[in-house]
């Protein structure tokens, strides 16, 4: 076992990154890691079983309202996973960062995200400041 693998399961599930330890200090980087493969599972064993539920239900329906409610569900599943797959891209885009040494900081500025911004997103790629930055950006071009 790696010294990454054995922090996490030393840690358990108590563990918090805080502010108190160096930022993005082995025990950080191995907590992030296991917080987004954690993720990742999640979502690709929902997956699973929606292709299961969409091959379940390839019933014809007689009526026109219970086909057309069944044809809405399976479009709106569709889209969830649609949004889903492009997260899963994410996550990797992410756990690679972790691996070059780039996770936790802002692809703009290079300072470091906040660890409230990692928790809450660990797929963050830029401070609270500069994704503020960006998003007036995107309103002001929108708006031409």
């Amino acid at each position: 076992m790696n010294a990454l693998a054995s922090t996490v399961t030393d840690a358990g599930a108590a563990y918090r990154p805080s502010d108190d330890e160096p930022f993005m200090s082995e025990r950080q980087l191995a907590y992030f890691k296991q917080k987004l493969l954690n993720w990742k599972e999640d979502i690709l064993r929902e997956s699973r079983g929606t292709v299961v539920n969409l091959q379940a239900e390839t019933e014809n329906h007689p009526d026109l309202v219970d086909r057309a409610s069944s044809e809405s569900d399976r479009a709106l599943e569709l889209r969830t996973r649609d949004r889903q797959r492009k997260l899963i891209a994410k996550i990797d885009d992410a756990l690679r960062r972790i691996e070059d040494g780039n996770y936790g900081y802002c692809e703009e500025t290079g300072e470091p995200i906040s660890l409230g911004r990692l928790e809450a997103r660990p797929t963050a790629t830029l401070s609270v400041e500069a994704q503020e930055r960006h998003e007036r950006r995107e309103r002001v071009h929108r708006d031409d």
